[in-house]
């Protein structure tokens, strides 16, 4: 054989190790958030029993895990969808097209609110957001009104407000790789940390400082990280009824037998409250796909086909069924098209 007849023959031979690479997997990844884990579970299940595709193998990996993942690379040994508490960050993104993943599409499916709970053997607590921020920051202003931050004395809930009870903070909540903690630093806390007007100033003329002060939680004890399982941190607080726990909306829907959820400035985390967005600790969330696997992993279409039809997340749909807040009807016709079209995602 001449040499050009084996260069032909080892460029065909990685030709078809290439294709078939691609096709090795016949089971659609997703991984991602621990909010978001229960509804595309219940999703990939009916897909698994009503079409001729697998049922999607998911891995409750966190928000930032998944982002993590999913932007590692194309190619079958990387998840087709990661699901999300939040919005990707514009970092993810940019980590994403460094490692050749370059048209993602991103889909916003519904609405949670983050709970603050804590076991029906309980007073139902009303908090504030400052409240949580003087009780879960790292810094906080200091007892003798100067505009000077101190390591948190706060020591009992009473500390923080006196109409709160006498009882040790103590509270389960998410790890950093979580898009809830993202979403309840974001909404409860800073929330709470920009009441403080002299640091709410920060804000224009220190960015980083103004975050790291209003987003950064208490590392002696009085926050507890309880890993990516909201079921866990249910069960705890079943336990120990002076502690609260923060998770998402739909399982303090799916286990209000045992628990419930503190008012946050006035409001009750419902149904209702979250949709018309009185609730003051509401986040969107998404999944996000990775269009170069479309078409090519079987059945990553008509996944989202499936999430995205009236039955699923529609008004009335099964997800709304297990605590996800539906989005309105031009919302998800829009939303709906973009992902039919596979339309890339722009973060600037």
């Amino acid at each position: 054989m001449g040499l050009r007849n084996i260069v032909i023959a080892v460029g065909l031979a990685a030709v078809s190790a290439a294709i078939a690479a691609q096709t090795a997997r016949d089971q659609i990844s997703i991984v991602g958030s621990s909010t978001v884990y229960p509804f595309a579970t219940i999703v990939a299940e009916r897909f698994g029993q009503t079409t001729e595709f697998k049922t999607p193998k998911i891995e409750s990996t966190g928000s930032g895990g998944g982002m993590k993942l999913f932007c590692a690379g194309v190619g079958v040994k990387y998840p087709d969808i990661t699901n999300s508490s939040r919005r990707m960050k514009k970092s993810e993104f940019d980590d994403c097209q460094a490692n050749g993943v370059n048209d993602i599409t991103e889909v916003l499916i519904g609405y949670d609110g983050i709970a603050v709970a804590n076991s029906v053997d309980a007073p139902q607590l009303q908090l504030t957001r400052r409240d949580l921020y003087l009780a879960l920051a790292k810094m906080v202003p200091s007892h003798d009104g100067s505009e000077t931050l101190v390591a948190n004395p706060y020591q009992n809930w009473s500390h923080v407000n006196p109409a709160l009870p006498d009882a040790a903070i103590e509270v389960l909540g998410p790890p950093p790789t979580s898009g809830t903690r993202d979403a309840f630093a974001e909404l409860a806390m800073e929330g709470g940390c920009k009441s403080f007007h002299w640091i709410a100033a920060l804000k224009k003329s220190d960015k980083n400082k103004y975050k790291e002060v209003c987003h950064t939680v208490r590392e002696d004890g009085a926050y507890i990280e309880s890993g990516e399982n909201d079921n866990l941190i249910v069960q705890k607080l079943q336990a120990n009824p002076n502690a609260l726990g923060v998770f998402g909306y739909s399982f303090l829907d799916q286990n209000s037998d045992a628990v419930h959820g503190s008012l946050i400035d006035g409001e009750e985390p419902t149904f209702e409250t979250i949709a018309d967005g009185r609730y003051p600790v509401s986040r969107p969330l998404y999944f996000y796909v990775k269009q170069a696997h479309v078409g090519v992993i079987p059945g990553i279409a008509e996944y989202l086909e499936e999430f995205t039809s009236a039955t699923a997340w529609g008004e009335d749909g099964y997800l709304a069924e297990k605590g996800m807040i539906p989005l309105g009807d031009e919302e998800r016709e829009e939303i709906g098209a973009a992902v039919k079209e596979g339309k890339a995602l722009t973060l600037n």
